[in-house]
């Protein structure tokens, strides 16, 4: 059928052909979680070390005859903005694509968009061509790998769902320690150039290699091939979003969910981005500052793995409380401080402390928000739910790293801490909002609970 996912090999009757798929079924869930967690590792660690970039293209501004000559911390930082808002801006579609197509056949594409955007980057010239190469193009490459991922994984777990999403996004913080020091060596060695060249081709290999491994569960798919039988034919249904739930979409519930989920992605990135440009304000080196996002990155993988299995034991939404809470409390009681510090080392060790804590709980809302989806609406509405949910995240995405771009540029000179307490102050209150709002989805939750026994658990 024209309209048929793609699927694994068909089962035969006899004895041999059913303990194959038995052994099949059996590796699968681990296929999956290597599969899943070698994609983000890639996409995401790539786009997660932007940082090294973003401080690499600021000295180049100050210099003459370069792509970058006198652009704003703003401008430069908008590239890597665009990548990171296209991963989930484009959600429902590459969500829709991967029922339709398959998941294997959506991360292929974007694998190879992602790589080619690297290596046309490496070609660029002028501002405007990274924006639409390194920004625009790598964000519609690691949408297409990404997003599969994160909504194919949580269908082929259950009781060990939160350890499992925590697990494959940790790639997120692993390829960010690895990608940035291998990024800052490379660009030592063989220029940033030749840096986008090499990346390209690892990455299309390593996102080709994986891809391969990324299909539904035998207990989805009966379900998919009805959703697409609705449609007249692949072509027609290419640019045709997942039908959403509008009881579900219209619930206070879904709101609460939608609100925190976009206040939180408005603040996220920020820290990510320029982590290595505020340490070079504290005095460390170039090759130093970079170490920053790797030291970040690396408590983000710890606190994935670390905060997903708590959230198995204690609870999801509880957890994402607890977490998105203390990321709040970190940029406004460790950053802030840190940019008004009246010495040096104070300055310094506060922002080492900042960096640990947020790599530790800013990240696990990443990895828990997929889970509490699954739990909020069913597995029957994540597909459509998460993607509209992602394109909410990569909007305000869109819309919150370049406003703390400008309050860096507000304060006209990069050179002192000082120049970042707008901004850090700008992160810590989204954080805050953001934990609030889940906090309304957990109330939420316990009142649209059906069971009495477990409402009253939940409420204690």
């Amino acid at each position: 059928m024209e309209n048929q996912i793609e699927l694994t090999e068909a089962t035969t009757a006899d004895s041999e052909g059913q303990q194959t798929e038995t052994w099949w079924e059996r590796i699968q869930p681990t296929l999956i979680l290597i599969a899943s967690t070698t994609l983000i590792f890639t996409g995401c660690g790539i786009n997660f070390a932007f940082g090294v970039y973003q401080e690499l293209y600021d000295s180049m501004a100050s210099q003459p005859h370069t792509p970058f000559t006198g652009a704003t911390p703003a401008q430069i930082d908008l590239i890597g903005t665009l990548s990171i808002s296209l991963m989930t801006l484009g959600a429902p579609f590459a969500t829709s694509w991967a029922k339709l197509y398959s998941p294997r056949s959506v991360i292929l594409a974007g694998g190879l968009i992602f790589s080619v955007a690297l290596i046309l980057a490496s070609f660029s010239k002028t501002l405007w061509q990274f924006l639409l190469t390194q920004g625009l193009l790598l964000g519609i490459g690691t949408c297409l790998s990404y997003m599969p991922s994160v909504t194919v994984a949580p269908t082929w777990f259950t009781r060990h769902r939160g350890l499992a999403m925590g697990i494959i996004l940790s790639g997120t913080g692993i390829g960010g320690v690895a990608w940035p020091l291998a990024l800052r060596s490379l660009i030592d060695n063989v220029g940033f150039r030749n840096t986008l060249r090499i990346t390209g081709a690892m990455s299309f290999v390593l996102t080709w290699a994986s891809g391969f491994f990324i299909r539904w569960p035998d207990s989805q798919i009966s379900r998919i091939r009805a959703e697409n039988s609705t449609s007249m034919s692949r072509s027609s249904g290419l640019f045709q979003l997942p039908v959403v739930n509008w009881q579900i979409a219209r619930s206070r519930k879904f709101i609460a969910q939608a609100v925190g989920g976009a206040l939180q992605a408005a603040a996220y990135y920020t820290p990510v981005f320029f982590f290595a440009s505020y340490a070079r304000t504290l005095g460390y080196s170039q090759a130093t500052s970079a170490n920053f996002i790797a030291l970040s990155n690396a408590a983000n993988a710890v606190g994935k793995v670390a905060i997903g299995y708590m959230a198995d034991k204690f609870g999801r939404l509880n957890t994402l409380l607890l977490s998105t809470f203390i990321s709040a409390i970190s940029a406004l009681a460790l950053w802030l401080p840190s940019c008004l510090s009246a010495t040096q080392s104070d300055g310094r060790a506060l922002f080492v402390a900042f960096t640990i804590f947020y790599g530790i709980f800013a990240s696990a809302y990443v990895s828990l928000f997929p889970t509490s989806l699954v739990e909020l609406f069913g597995v029957q509405n994540f597909a459509s739910v998460n993607g509209l949910l992602y394109m909410l995240r990569g909007m305000a995405t869109l819309v919150g790293t370049p406003v703390a771009g400008v309050l860096i540029r507000s304060n006209q000179e990069n050179s002192y801490p000082k120049n970042y307490e707008n901004t850090s102050i700008m992160v810590g209150l989204l954080l805050a909002a953001a934990a609030i709002s889940v906090f309304w989805v957990r109330i939420e939750a316990v009142l649209t609970m059906e069971d009495p026994g477990r409402r009253r658990k939940w409420i204690v």
